[in-house]
């Protein structure tokens, strides 16, 4: 991928390489509930069944999950409801993240061709871990990156967390020339993982040249993605109006953008779309609002089912997806887009977003 860059603009950031690594349990959709519920011992058929109802709903066919049956007998507090249990989840979680953001991390520097020596800064994003020094100083570590490298650390941005990763990473490479920024996203579930509740029903539920970001919160919405960290761990809370909210402020987010390079009002269907998969409803409204063909969201349909909502990481598996069909487009002659948007929310409601440039299109 590293021979596109030749097509890039001088002066805009660039992604240079993408890689991804995943804990090493995988469980299919349709077993997670009959798992969860034994796991943790509820005997609730009547929930169960809601759940398993809910689950279908959401598109997911595969998740892959730090949790584990070997951790659950050896915290069997983490089952059981209202326990202080926070210390014991950050344990897990700070290792787990740690690893993954290493092993994903190592593979995309060798697919980069240059050692980890050339790195200059390191962008690190997690929702998944909360200490003191950071996940940065302990990726930094395990990568053996020079001491001097340049660190920026991203805590409890959410699912948006991905995208103001992007829009950082690009901030520090234009305003820095000859750096190389490395950015990593690392999450799991188990900070938020708590046993079935009535009251907590959606528990279960080098290639891009980065033009222009922006960022957006919507007055008065603070409470419709509700996050707390507490000594039970993280918990979520989502508005019912959640997709409507976005689907009324959509249009005038992406028009700002799309206008910054010559792209006139309604041509979104001219773009491509990585837009953060938060769940089928968000992605059906955004279809809607801005009339795009069924095929545009098409990488996002394939993050989620294959892994489902994973925070910040989300993102990364859309655009790899997106690099993806654009290699099948270009050997079948078909058309494809040039141009596109990077998207994602978050807490806030924080909207993040980058017009990029496809260089797989043009090289």
């Amino acid at each position: 991928m590293q021979g596109v860059t030749e097509k890039a603009n001088p002066g805009k950031a660039t992604i240079l390489a993408l890689r991804k690594a995943f804990p090493h349990q995988l469980v299919m959709q349709e077993f997670l509930v009959d798992g969860y519920f034994r796991d943790t011992n509820c005997d609730n058929p009547e929930l169960k069944q809601k759940l398993a109802r809910l689950c279908k709903t959401t598109t997911v066919k595969t998740r892959y999950v730090v949790m584990s049956e070997e951790i659950l007998k050896k915290n069997p507090e983490l089952a059981v409801e209202g326990l202080p249990t926070l210390k014991q989840r950050l344990d897990i979680c700070n290792s787990a993240v740690t690893e993954m953001a290493i092993e994903a991390s190592q593979v995309c520097i060798k697919n980069w061709g240059r050692p980890a020596s050339d790195i200059t800064h390191l962008v690190y994003v997690s929702s998944s871990e909360a200490r003191l020094p950071g996940g940065d100083i302990y990726l930094a570590k395990g990568l053996g990156l020079n001491p001097d490298t340049r660190r920026v650390l991203l805590y409890f941005v959410g699912c948006s967390g991905g995208v103001a990763g992007l829009r950082v990473a690009k901030d520090i490479a234009e305003n820095n020339p000859g750096s190389r920024v490395l950015l990593a996203t690392s999450e799991t579930t188990i900070i938020g993982f708590k046993p079935p509740s009535a009251d907590r029903p959606y528990d279960l539920v080098g290639v891009f040249e980065l033009h222009t970001a922006a960022q957006k919160f919507l007055p008065n919405t603070e409470k419709t993605i509700d996050g707390r960290l507490t000594e039970e761990g993280i918990s979520f809370k989502l508005a019912r109006e959640l997709p409507q909210i976005i689907e009324d402020n959509i249009e005038e987010f992406c028009e700002k953008l799309v206008g910054i390079v010559g792209f006139k009002d309604k041509e979104y269907n001219k773009l491509f779309w990585a837009v953060h998969p938060g769940g089928p409803a968000i992605l059906n409204s955004m279809e809607k609002r801005l009339n795009l063909s069924p095929e545009k969201l098409n990488a996002s349909r394939r993050a989620l089912m294959d892994y489902g909502n994973a925070s910040s990481n989300t993102i990364v598996y859309v655009l790899e997806y997106m690099i993806e069909e654009s290699l099948k487009m270009r050997r079948e002659d078909q058309g494809n887009s040039e141009w596109g948007l990077i998207l994602a929310f978050g807490p806030g409601i924080t909207v993040e977003g980058i017009i990029a440039r496809n260089l797989t299109v043009t090289a």
